[in-house]
């Protein structure tokens, strides 16, 4: 890797060593009971992986020109004392850390950064997201990684074997951030895609006559899980340009580019949530005035056939009256009523049939 970045001042945090610690020397480390992952890297290149975590401390001061990726799951506050005391954490990252359900967001410390963020996952169906809350800490010669939940870490660590010559620069974990941050995002856009197939099939029921689909319900159930992607997605794109900030001194020449197109990408995944939930509430919105169309086509059809047997009824009504008329007590007299109620029932059918009313 070529290019460079400004040294912090001071001395550089995450050093193998705590304060008040002789320069060389190691410090004895408890080792997680939670499961860990491990890399070590230097120029770019992958030295070693799987070691354990209480080895970070020991390989880091054998070599100043290597950097670490320590990944936790589900640590508590001990299992977090070994790099605690290694980088100088600040006790609330620790804290936020291992506290779960955290608002996406970087907070900037003496000796490190400390973000937050969520990774998502559609299912099948495309109905129901899960949610996975990644807090790292970042300092100058480590990432490290902590996941309060599930998470697909083999495939973060295959983006980053992938890409692993496509950005030149001299700031590793910078490299190792921008792979982890690339990779959140774009489970966020494939995700939002997912809900947007799901929405395309929603919409394809619409007007159908008859579909085994409840709209209503699975609208609510797709709104639902894009208004929890929303909360994921939006707050991504201030953490993504707090991290490009000059403080974070996690931007180069060389890194700059790739950090702005994530950005890009965190926007154009907002847009798209937003989008989709307009779709949404546009399927819901139709569903309602189909509905009532239906309702006023029914209640046309309604009236119009007891307009139609208000005729017979009327007829047979005056027919049925106590007092002498035309035909009365005669053959004549029903025939006569049955040819008027037929011709004017009748008659009545062709009009409103040919006004669309039935």
């Amino acid at each position: 890797m070529t290019g460079q970045t400004a040294p912090a001042p001071g001395p550089a945090p995450g050093d193998p060593q705590t304060p008040g610690q002789p320069a060389g020397s190691v410090t004895t480390a408890i080792p997680p009971q939670c499961p860990t992952r491990t890399r070590l890297y230097r120029g770019g290149e992958l030295l070693d992986e799987g070691f354990p975590a209480e080895q970070l401390s020991e390989r880091l001061a054998a070599d100043q020109d290597v950097v670490a990726w320590l990944d936790l799951y589900e640590p508590t506050e001990a299992d977090l004392q070994i790099v605690t005391e290694e980088f100088g954490l600040h006790p609330l990252a620790v804290e936020d850390a291992i506290s779960p359900h955290q608002r996406p967001k970087v907070d900037r410390y003496r000796t490190h950064l400390f973000a937050s963020m969520y990774a998502v996952s559609v299912n099948e169906r495309g109905d129901t997201l899960a949610a996975g809350e990644i807090s790292v800490f970042i300092t100058s010669r480590a990432l490290i990684t902590v996941r309060k939940d599930d998470f697909d870490i083999d495939a973060l660590i295959a983006y980053w074997d992938l890409n692993a010559e496509l950005v030149d620069s001299s700031n590793e974990v910078s490299c190792l951030t921008y792979g982890l941050l690339d990779a959140v995002v774009d489970g966020h856009y494939q995700a939002v895609e997912q809900l947007d197939d799901a929405i395309d099939d929603l919409q394809a029921h619409l007007f159908r006559a008859r579909t085994s689909v409840d709209i209503r319900r699975r609208g609510y159930e797709l709104g639902a899980s894009l208004a929890a992607l929303r909360r994921v997605v939006a707050p991504m794109q201030e953490v993504v340009s707090r991290l490009m900030r000059a403080d974070s001194q996690l931007i180069d020449d060389m890194l700059a580019p790739y950090y702005r197109d994530v950005l890009d990408h965190a926007q154009r995944t907002a847009e798209a949530v937003d989008a989709a939930r307009d779709r949404v509430e546009r399927i819901a919105n139709t569903q309602r005035s189909e509905q009532d169309a239906q309702l006023n086509e029914i209640t046309k059809k309604l009236a119009a056939w007891a307009a139609i047997i208000a005729v017979p009824t009327a007829v047979t009504g005056f027919y049925g009256q106590n007092i002498p008329y035309p035909g009365f007590g005669r053959l004549s007299g029903f025939i006569t009523s049955s040819i008027v109620m037929i011709v004017l029932a009748g008659g009545l059918y062709w009009l409103l049939r040919r006004n669309d009313w039935l």
